[in-house]
């Protein structure tokens, strides 16, 4: 499951382009300017000047020959082999190191002429891409082609200083998938086939691979009607549909609306082929998380902004009918234009709201993606140190789980983090000492968009016989 931040850029037709990372902190990359020049090592051009000026006796004889035997490599590795792996520079101007992913022939180019598809090895999967010849430092090619799966993870691995620094986000994900199973998932959505997409009056880059039915195999980016998300090739496919689409909101029952914010039920059996549209467009975003084609099972909320020309979803969360595990969420995604705007911690309020109208209690299923490991440890965090800032007296992890709907082992997992329990003579005992409370919660953040209560009419699902 998924749940990044926006730009500020405006593409030629006004329209908000969103993507990863945020504008303000890209540096912009300079095509014209050499690795090797911006690698500081562009003395070249000016040593071989210089040769020409000086006498035959010099020191400086031999730098033609330098240069040349520095041609004669270049074009020794050239193209570079799938598994290769060198500096790259990226959106910040910095050389950072890469692996590469795939290859592809430039159109009437030479015989070397190719752009690479590049893994950048401190960052997630969401920040591939293609890339040409003059972002890449040749100087610091290394060839590892038969590297192992294992070897790759750990490469992943960074520092929580790290971490932060790269625009808070880290880069685990696939620690439930063993090394045969990660092998066979990165080989089969190692390369993005949709780069953007259109959805309302956004358009968004995309972070992954996902399943498109082979007839959009050609394409690099597909347009989205944002209110029953058929999705074309052509703006004027779109503009056609739009025309004759009456649909101004998800299909499905309003089950809240609080000022112009509004959620949807959307039945995954009666609403089949929104349904399947729905996961094409979330896996554009989720890297790990599986694509379900039987929609039937499954039960969508749509959150949706509303104003007077409908309303436009935000992101959505799925559940399973009826689930064995006591999950109360299969999959989480807020898009990338609405996230750090309290979204997502709102979807993950309101599904555990829905477990508490079905006196059950809930946790998402796994495995959880980067971002929403993230988001569900803060709102335990804050749901928990609320309560417990506020109780008098001993409370039990039961007692927790009941007032929270939030399940046992979650609820023990978060304190744990938080070293806020401790096992005494056979059980469990928390210690809620008032500063350290204080301290966890300025550190936790400030919360999403409170869920009203009063605002949600909603009964749990029951089968229609």
């Amino acid at each position: 499951m998924k749940i990044v931040a926006a730009s500020n850029s405006i593409c030629p037709n006004y329209q908000p382009i969103f993507g990863y990372p945020r504008a303000e902190e890209m540096v912009p990359i300079d095509n014209g300017a050499t690795p090797a020049t911006a690698n500081g090592h562009g003395a070249g051009k000016a040593a071989v000047a210089e040769a020409a000026t000086v006498s035959p006796g010099s020191e400086s004889n031999g730098a033609q020959p330098e240069i040349d035997a520095s041609r004669r490599k270049k074009s020794a590795i050239l193209p570079l082999e799938v598994g290769t792996r060198v500096n790259c520079r990226w959106r910040d101007g910095k050389f950072h190191p890469v692996k590469v992913i795939e290859r592809r022939k430039l159109p009437a180019g030479g015989p070397n002429d190719y752009e690479y598809y590049v893994h950048y090895t401190e960052f997630n999967r969401r920040l591939d891409e293609w890339v040409k010849l003059e972002q890449l430092d040749l100087s610091s090619v290394e060839t590892d082609i038969d590297e192992k799966v294992e070897d790759k993870v750990t490469s992943l691995k960074m520092t929580r200083h790290q971490k932060r620094k790269i625009d808070e986000i880290h880069v685990e994900g696939h620690e439930e998938l063993d090394a045969a199973s990660l092998r066979e998932h990165e080989e089969f959505t190692k390369v993005k086939n949709i780069a953007t997409i259109e959805l309302g009056r956004y358009e968004i880059d995309t972070w992954y691979f996902s399943p498109f039915p082979p007839e959009y195999h050609d394409c690099t980016k597909l347009f989205f009607c944002e209110f029953c998300l058929n999705f074309m090739k052509r703006k004027e496919q779109l503009q056609r549909h739009m025309r004759k689409c009456d649909l101004k909101h998800p299909p499905g029952d309003e089950i809240y609306r609080n000022g112009t914010l509004s959620m949807f039920e959307v039945d995954g059996k009666k609403n089949k082929v929104y349904g399947q549209n729905l996961c094409y467009l979330a896996k554009l975003f989720l890297d790990h998380k599986t694509l379900y084609y039987d929609v039937d099972l499954f039960l969508f909320y749509v959150l949706c902004e509303c104003d007077d020309r409908g309303c436009h979803m935000v992101g959505y969360f799925s559940k399973e009918k009826h689930s064995e595990e006591s999950y109360n969420l299969a999959c989480i995604l807020t898009l990338p234009p609405y996230q750090r705007k309290g979204y997502g911690k709102f979807l993950i309020a309101f599904s555990y709201e829905l477990s508490k109208k079905e006196a059950k209690v809930g946790t998402p299923e796994r495995p959880l993606s980067d971002l929403g490991l993230l988001s569900y440890r803060g709102y335990w965090t804050r749901v928990l140190l609320d309560i417990l800032k506020k109780h008098k007296g001993n409370i039990s992890i039961k007692e927790l789980s009941d007032m929270t709907a939030i399940k046992a082992e979650d609820i023990l997992s978060t304190l744990q983090s938080l070293e806020l329990i401790q096992y005494r003579k056979g059980q469990h005992v928390i210690c809620a000492d008032p500063k350290v409370l204080d301290r966890h919660l300025k550190a936790a953040g400030r919360g999403g968009l409170d869920v009203d209560v009063s605002k949600l009419i909603w009964t749990p699902y029951k089968e229609q016989s």
